[in-house]
């Protein structure tokens, strides 16, 4: 008898235990989550909202005739909150598809949980290589960004084919993104004959005594150039140590874009920035160069129309996020007209995974017009969810505005 009432307290506390029902009331607004940084990197978090938002504004913020809703959460650049809003992702009926921020290493730490419970994951900044190869052919992360496999070729290519430097010091933030840089950069300058004469690591909240001790440090090694991996916060922070430096001491950086999520520019002031020599990567698109493109000037409009505070070009700050976010709301919008939803969650996120990797008409962005940006996950085919390539980057700089602005 002891042994039957055991069995019943199970079967009972099972049905507590039950997941969430996949079933989606055709009637309620569909979720679209934000998962990012909107405390540290905030200017990022605002900027991927913004593209999101606008790009939904042309739909009327309706998918397949269903209310759209953006849901912003924020991790504040840490791995274990990040877990926290993937699991109320997945207790939210109707949340259908999830957008990331700036930061790789909550999306590093967490891609097998990613995978595993399908959720449907895009991802309009973070770089690390890893975040979209896994081992399986079961992938549902899409990245359209600077993939870090290409981003270290990029850079060595710019800083020794293109303006002749020899000697590079690498200076990476301590992180599974810094990791990822070092393998890229090395390996392309190993191709080059060209040994690193020093690497230096550092950790986030790195002080201004500590920065101007490893730039020293890296002026001492012969470096004529530092190539920088770096979010905003120590991007900041190792530039006005720079600047500090008698001018005979002062490198050059070619940096990766991370300084570029935050208000970088305010803190290191066009003044600072004039006794600088700093460029960074970028995709090819600025919104200060739109030229006579119909398309892209009625993109601004319309960001101008949704948020006062755009008033002009230089107004949409970090606009990485949001040039990224646009185009890969607009491919996510085309695979829902693609393939309809069903009401059924599950089933719709894996319908719209599927179009993605198969969409069938050209997608126009603001970097480009997407030929089939996307293919069918397979280890054989890492690329299969990038919808960017080495022909899609440059490099910007900031003007004396605040303002990034290509280097054509």
């Amino acid at each position: 008898m002891r042994a039957v009432m055991i069995i019943l307290f199970i079967a009972v506390s099972a049905c507590f235990l039950t997941p969430v029902s996949n079933a989606s009331s055709p009637s309620a607004p569909l979720h679209i989550y934000l998962d990012a940084d909107m405390t540290v990197a905030k200017a990022s978090g605002i900027s991927i909202e913004r593209g999101i938002r606008t790009a939904l504004a042309e739909e009327g913020f309706r998918l397949a005739g269903r209310p759209v809703e953006v849901v912003v959460l924020n991790h504040r650049g840490n791995s274990a909150r990040s877990l926290v809003n993937l699991k109320k992702f997945l207790s939210d009926p109707d949340a259908f598809v999830l957008f990331t921020g700036l930061h790789s290493p909550p999306l590093l730490a967490h891609k097998e949980f990613i995978n595993d419970n399908k959720i449907l994951t895009l991802d309009p900044w973070a770089a690390a290589g890893p975040i979209t190869r896994t081992a399986g052919d079961d992938n549902w992360i899409f990245r359209l960004s600077v993939d870090d496999t290409k981003a270290g070729a990029v850079i060595t290519r710019r800083a020794v084919d293109e303006r002749g430097f020899s000697k590079p010091a690498l200076l990476l933030e301590n992180t599974g993104w810094g990791k990822s840089n070092l393998k890229t950069m090395t390996a392309s300058l190993k191709k080059r004959n060209i040994t690193p004469v020093t690497v230096t690591r550092f950790e986030w909240g790195v002080s201004l005594p500590g920065a101007k001790i490893f730039l020293r440090n890296i002026r001492k090694a012969g470096a004529d150039v530092i190539f920088l991996v770096a979010n905003a916060p120590e991007g900041k922070t190792i530039c006005k140590a720079m600047h500090e430096l008698p001018a005979s001491d002062r490198l050059p950086i070619v940096s990766h874009w991370g300084i570029t999520g935050g208000d970088f520019p305010q803190v290191v002031t066009a003044d600072i920035r004039k006794q600088l020599n700093l460029e960074f990567i970028q995709t090819r698109f600025s919104f200060m160069d739109m030229g006579g493109s119909s398309f892209r000037n009625k993109v601004f409009q319309e960001a101008a129309a949704l948020f006062p505070e755009v008033k002009e070009p230089a107004d949409i700050t970090a606009p990485t996020g949001f040039i990224h976010a646009f185009d890969l709301t607009r491919l996510l919008v085309a695979a829902v007209k693609q393939c309809g939803l069903t009401g059924d969650m599950a089933k719709d996120r894996a319908r719209v995974r599927d179009a993605l990797e198969n969409l069938k008409s050209p997608v126009p962005g603001l970097i480009k017009t997407y030929q089939h940006p996307f293919r069918k996950y397979s280890f054989k085919d890492k690329d299969a969810h990038e919808a960017l390539g080495e022909n899609d980057y440059t490099f910007g700089r900031y003007n004396e505005n605040d303002a990034i602005i290509l280097i054509r």
